[in-house]
């Protein structure tokens, strides 16, 4: 199957996932959604208890495909330790990068060594990062070469049952749990439990609920603009409000899950932008948009792959997204995390 193909069936499958009651293809599907539950049902039942480790966990995960926000949550929560005066340090599989080993994300590495979210994460908040397929083994080595880190957050691995956890959090944005089934019929990657299991807790990064499980509700904000060579530099100086952004003719580009998501917080704060929607995980090979294009917004999960490139008259401005936490979900994590810590 060619890209082109397999692009548009993955975008005709998403259109019958994300509606509230199956359609006709997702019907079609069910008996392989069937087969997916069972052999999940049979493999959980295979698995054995994980290997401890000396420092908690936080999995911090999706039960649907594609982007809810979790990231962005990584990264907050992180921050949210490091205020708390702990040490973090962040294991990722990597989605994207060449090759499943294990590897630390450095001031050298590149979204294609190692992921774009991983480089992200590491870029924003400055912490230990380790991928690996194998995300205990890239604890471990983690711990071994960190020995300060007192606490791992996982950026995905909700289902990786091998990884010890003390805490997870579940993430969904405005879209919920779409129709409802499990894969390939849905968007489930596993069904959603009935009640919430103790370590569990949810979170919804939309600003409201989208599932009938109890959770947290966070906000996301885009603040300001930086021009690209001044955001790989680190230099908050040359951010500007986006209200200064208004009234010029931008063209926002977006490979991330769900680019619509970015689209419509430009919109809310008065941009007038062309959309320039591209497939997750973009690897910006080549360049998506016209040499004559003036000014160009991109999300920092873009940013992280535009390095050491040639941009004519083009002005490229990163927008990093932050996610407002409630204080109530961070007391609640660092319970499980740490319980035996007076607060």
């Amino acid at each position: 199957m060619g890209p082109g193909l397999a692009a548009r069936a993955e975008a005709l499958l998403a259109r019958h996932w994300w509606r509230a009651r199956p359609g006709w293809l997702a019907l079609l599907l069910m008996p392989l959604a069937g087969l997916y539950g069972l052999l999940q049902r049979r493999d959980r039942a295979r698995q054995r208890e994980p290997e401890a480790l000396p420092v908690p966990v936080l999995v911090v995960g999706n039960y649907v495909v594609g982007g809810a926000g979790k990231t962005p949550t990584v990264m907050a929560l992180v921050q949210a330790l490091q205020a708390a005066g702990h040490h973090p340090g962040v294991v990722s599989r990597g989605y994207g990068r060449s090759g499943d080993g294990l590897r630390e994300v450095t001031a050298i590495t590149t979204a294609a060594d190692v992921g774009d979210e991983p480089l992200l994460v590491y870029r924003r908040c400055a912490v230990p990062v380790w991928v690996g397929r194998a995300r205990l083994q890239a604890s471990r080595e983690l711990l071994a070469r960190h020995r300060e880190v007192d606490v791992i957050v996982s950026d995905d691995g909700l289902q990786h049952a091998a990884l010890p956890r003390q805490a997870e959090l579940a993430v969904f944005d405005e879209r919920g749990a779409g129709n409802g089934l499990l894969l390939p019929a849905g968007p489930l990657r596993e069904a959603l439990p009935r009640s919430l299991p103790p370590q569990l807790r949810v979170l919804y990064t939309h600003g409201q609920p989208s599932t009938p499980l109890p959770g947290h509700v966070a906000q996301r904000v885009l603040h300001a603009a930086w021009p690209l060579q001044a955001w790989q530099a680190g230099d908050r100086q040359a951010a500007v409000p986006l209200v200064q952004l208004r009234g010029r003719p931008l063209l926002a580009a977006a490979g991330i899950a769900a680019p619509e998501k970015f689209f419509s917080m430009l919109d809310e704060a008065g941009l007038s932008i062309t959309r320039l929607p591209l497939p997750d995980h973009y690897a910006y090979a080549t360049l998506p948009w016209p040499a004559a294009t003036p000014e160009v917004l991109v999300t920092e999960k873009d940013a992280v792959k535009l390095v050491d490139r040639e941009w004519g008259a083009t002005r490229v401005w990163v927008l990093p997204l932050d996610l407002q936490l409630s204080d109530a979900l961070v007391v609640e994590l660092s319970a499980l995390l740490f319980p035996h810590r007076t607060p």
